[in-house]
């Protein structure tokens, strides 16, 4: 079961890039914009340990 839930989702994600890739890279440049800000404010948290 979990390997056909996989496979349906890894179809889903193909199928949304052929779709609509515009709407595809804003998902991805934003998911890593928030990568980002999240390791901004762990290291300020870090940093603010160390003070």
């Amino acid at each position: 079961m979990k390997k056909n839930l996989r496979y349906v989702a890894i179809a889903f994600l193909i199928f949304y890039l052929l779709s609509s890739p515009t709407d595809a890279a804003n998902v991805v440049n934003n998911a890593f914009s928030q990568l980002g800000e999240a390791g901004n404010q762990l290291a300020a948290f870090v940093n603010a340990l160390g003070t």
